[in-house]
């Protein structure tokens, strides 16, 4: 792979990104700061902040979307910042972290800046207001990275205690830990279809649900350790960069390595970020190298090769570049060799084989085709023979060819064969289940004795005659459960063919379900997958269907009956609904009201916030952000009151109130440690207060004021 654009900045590159206005930011080891027009890679602006990172293999600067702040780790790694760009002034810091800032980060909706720490803390900033709102769920060890779902309403964190942890930000509650890796985890990235990579020391990769917390896989062939992730193409591509300066490309939906070496530089990568619309994967390296790779590259030729059938330099160029194998000319050629492979295979049969290699001929340089080529010619030699024994009635003698040479099965002579046994075991099958049919049986499958495939159900129809007899009578009843239960107990009945007519059954049940539940007919979708739970196989995914069904069918039902508090609350339970029309309407409802709500909190307004929080004050899934702003709000009074001077009395007074409502929290520990030099001869002791928490607050224990 050649780049198609470079930049030397010379000093290491660590963090490159494609923000609004169609601009490239590119932040380097010194934090200076430049913006490039992402098409024609000119200079926009850029300005330096001075300050020095010695590290960055974690995130030490964060940036917001919309181009209004960033977030940065101090040069000695004590403080985290959250700097307004248009005025480049510090608008808020975090210094609590007990040891180094870890990394930082900036949610996609630019509402929060996260300071993590080696102390296994993350705080939250609020970032119009500066103040801290909240914390994180507490890690045992530092944590290495932060990252955020693309809609804002989820947020990882990993750690050197080898976990990682899930916090809702939209129903702002802790839900799981991830455990998993064997070692610290190092970077994290969520995806599209609620996935979530993460990457650890030991070069291992893993790939989870978010939603369940199970892992869904684990990446093969990484051995260097992982400096950067990146994806493409709307999540099909993930792109490994590692400390060697190597970039591994993955397949998302297969999970399938597609190469170790796609791009080998002799730096470090130290970045790495995908523009979706020039199609370029852009790297920074340690030695400050901004390049720029069509990860498409070649793909202008493929046309012109297509047309004069050059299908061997195709291959060959998918082959240095994987990513052509997924352009619409690869699929063209991948396409017509299988057609033209079985066309060949008719010839074959027919006994041409002149006119089936020169059907082949275009593909015989291309050593992956020319393999299977030759293997179709070896076992085509003998098919004379299985056709002879087929038209001559010697079944045992065709099935055991069949057996050795398996693509004959393939061929019109095989399917005849195939029609024929069923036919006659269908007729066998009918005499066994009459009285004195069973020597009528045995004379219609005379003919079969021999055959090693056919011997068993041949056995199994004689001797389980009764059983064979009541799983029938259950298919034609449509009593899956006892169908079931019979197979369960009888392993046989697989093979006969009534197991795969009802398999087929399940197929379309499966397809025809999911289509109208597309459709928004979700009534007939749930009739369908009733019957379908009865099927063994498909028992777990009939179970999370049905299970995302209902709450689709509940959803509309509330919509309908705009009962807003189940609404909000199957909102909360499935995230998937948030895509829908009335979901967006709802949530937009909720933010509006969530922002302006968090100005009252920021001045310490409680009349306000309950004005604007009246019509979610009873809805359970917002009662943990409600506690969020009242906490927030009641420490704002504190500060208020500090200010103003107020008595140490009625101050201490409204610290054991907030301990009594939320318990202790990062913000009031930080309060508290303000009050104290104010009032160094305070005896109060926050170890011998009673405490609350915040999980059980709740809006009746709303105060005007926390000092009274």
């Amino acid at each position: 792979m050649e780049a198609v654009h470079s930049i030397d900045l010379k000093e290491p590159l660590i963090l490159v990104k494609i923000v609004k206005n169609n601009t490239l930011l590119v932040v380097d080891a010194y934090t200076t700061i430049r913006y490039y027009d992402k098409y024609d890679l000119s200079l926009l602006s850029g300005f330096k902040a001075k300050i020095y990172h010695k590290r960055y293999k974690t995130n030490v600067v964060a940036f917001s979307s919309d181009k209004k702040y960033f977030a940065a780790m101090s040069t000695d790694c004590r403080e985290a910042r959250l700097f307004d760009l248009s005025t480049r002034k510090a608008v808020a810091k975090v210094d609590r972290h007990q040891g180094e800032v870890s990394c930082v980060g900036i949610d996609p909706s630019s509402r929060y800046m996260f300071s993590c720490g080696d102390d296994g803390k993350s705080f939250a900033i609020d970032v119009k207001s500066g103040k801290l709102v909240f914390t994180l769920p507490y890690h045992a060890d530092t944590i290495n990275d932060i990252a955020f779902s693309a809609n804002s309403n989820w947020v990882a964190t990993a750690s050197y205690d080898r976990k990682i942890s899930l916090f809702n930000l939209a129903t702002m509650t802790p839900t799981q830990k991830l455990k998993a890796h064997a070692a610290p985890v190092m970077k994290l990235r969520f995806i599209k279809k609620n996935r979530l990579i993460s990457t650890d020391k030991n070069s291992s990769a893993i790939v989870w649900d978010v939603y369940t917390g199970k892992v869904l896989e684990r990446l093969q062939g990484i051995h260097d350790d992982i400096t950067q992730i990146t994806t493409a193409e709307e999540d099909q591509f993930l792109f490994i960069g590692t400390d060697l300066g190597y970039i591994l490309v993955y397949d998302l939906e297969t999970y399938e390595l597609l190469s170790k070496q796609y791009i080998k530089l002799t730096s470090s990568i130290t970045a790495l970020e995908y523009d979706e619309e020039n199609k370029f994967l852009i790297i920074g390296t340690e030695d400050g190298n901004l390049l720029f790779y069509n990860i498409y590259e070649g793909e202008e030729k493929l046309t012109p090769l297509l047309k004069k059938r050059q299908f061997d330099a195709i291959t060959k160029m998918s082959e240095f570049n994987p990513i052509l194998a997924y352009t619409k000319v690869y699929d063209l050629v991948a396409n017509l060799w299988e057609n033209t492979l079985q066309k060949a295979k008719v010839f074959l049969q027919k006994g041409d084989k002149k006119s089936a290699l020169l059907l082949l001929e275009d593909f015989k340089h291309i050593p992956s085709r020319n393999s299977v080529i030759q293997k179709v010619l070896l076992e085509y030699a003998e098919f004379e023979k299985f056709e002879k024994f087929a038209k001559e009635g010697k079944y045992a003698l065709a099935y055991g060819l069949a057996s050795s040479h398996p693509m004959y099965k393939d061929s019109a002579i095989y399917r005849a064969l195939e029609t024929k046994w069923k036919k006659a075991f269908t007729l066998a099958q009918k005499y066994v289940l009459q009285p004195k049919g069973i020597d009528k049986a045995k004379e219609i499958l005379a003919p079969y004795r021999g055959v090693t495939e056919k011997t068993k159900l041949i056995q199994e129809l004689y001797t389980k005659g009764k059983i064979y007899k009541r799983f029938r009578e259950s298919i034609a009843q449509k009593d899956f459960k006892v169908v079931f239960e019979l197979i369960k107990q009888n392993p046989f009945l697989k093979e006969f063919p009534e197991y795969d007519t009802i398999m087929k059954y399940a197929d379309t049940l499966y397809i025809k379900s999911t289509q109208l539940m597309e459709q928004g007919e979700i009534h007939s979708a749930m009739k369908m997958l009733r019957v379908l739970s009865n099927f063994t196989d498909f028992e777990e995914e009939v179970r999370e269907l049905m299970k995302e069904m209902e709450g689709r069918q509940e959803f509309i039902n509330a919509v309908r009956d705009e009962n807003e508090e189940l609404i909000y609350e199957l909102i909360s339970k499935y995230e998937d609904l948030l895509d829908t029309e009335a979901g967006k309407k709802y949530d937009e409802k909720w933010q509006n009201a969530l922002e302006q709500a968090k100005q009252y909190a920021s001045e310490g307004d409680v009349l306000e916030i309950k004005k604007v929080m009246a019509p979610y004050m009873k809805y359970s899934s917002k009662t943990r952000a409600i506690a969020n702003l009242f906490s927030w709000c009641y420490i704002s009074q504190l500060e208020n009151a500090l200010r103003a001077k107020r008595s140490q009395k009625d101050i201490e007074k409204g610290i054991k109130n907030y301990y009594l409502y939320f318990g202790e929290q990062e913000q009031i520990l930080k309060f508290f440690d303000l009050f104290k030099r104010y009032y160094p001869d305070s005896k109060l002791n926050p170890e011998h207060l009673n405490k609350g928490s915040m999980s059980q607050w709740r809006p009746a224990m709303i105060v005007d004021s926390i000092l009274n």
